[in-house]
């Protein structure tokens, strides 16, 4: 499985070229990071190529690497059944910078880009219907990055006196609690197999 993806990573690499800044084959798992202007052109390449048929868009997500110069991993996930074979496509994207919508190559990815502008706030250029999917009208933030209150600004709740649903400012009863990153297992006799924490984690 591996030399194949190898196989597939290096034809890739030979055909788009001026898109791809680096190819990896890592559990059995293709992932190739491209440069974000050229992801619709990329994916385009993906699925038409004989050599590939990348024609079942799977998902769209995005991590927050808050601090990181290009903060977020705009992440592609396909899949060629002709070839049984899934691939991974990554593009480092700034805070405010603005990604070519994928919409015209897989009809499908209207609403994965709306969900990743829900959650984190990234931009599709030339999107047909670019608004929120899962949170509120009017919610302020984006859920998922990591820089957003775990509670959240707002409550919402339906209101007896006036009969209509009402937001107000979120009221917290405790303070936030600090955590030590601790293995719960730490401080026991014995650890169990799999408990054991890495080398390179962070102290407590």
């Amino acid at each position: 499985m591996s030399e194949a993806l190898n196989e597939l990573s290096a034809l890739i690499a030979a055909r788009q070229g001026d898109a791809v800044l680096d190819s990896v084959v890592k559990g059995g798992e293709l992932t190739i990071t491209v440069v974000p202007s050229s992801v619709a052109k990329f994916l385009a390449f993906l699925r038409e190529d004989p050599s590939c048929q990348f024609q079942t868009l799977v998902d769209i997500t995005a991590i927050d690497w808050l601090g990181r110069e290009k903060r977020f991993d705009l992440v592609y996930h396909l899949l060629s059944m002709r070839q049984n074979t899934r691939i991974r496509v990554k593009a480092g994207v700034r805070e405010k910078e603005i990604v070519p919508s994928i919409t015209s190559v897989f009809q499908s990815a209207d609403w994965y880009e709306r969900e990743v502008f829900d959650m984190f706030g990234i931009l599709f250029s030339g999107h047909p219907d670019l608004r929120r999917i899962l949170t509120d009208y009017g919610f302020r933030g984006h859920p998922l990055r990591k820089d957003f209150p775990t509670t959240g600004y707002t409550e919402v709740r339906y209101d007896e006196t006036a009969k209509r649903v009402v937001y107000e400012p979120v009221s917290l009863t405790q303070d936030y609690r600090s955590f030590d990153l601790m293995s719960p297992w730490e401080g026991a006799e014995y650890i169990l197999p799999g408990d054991e924490k890495a080398p390179d984690a962070p102290k407590g």
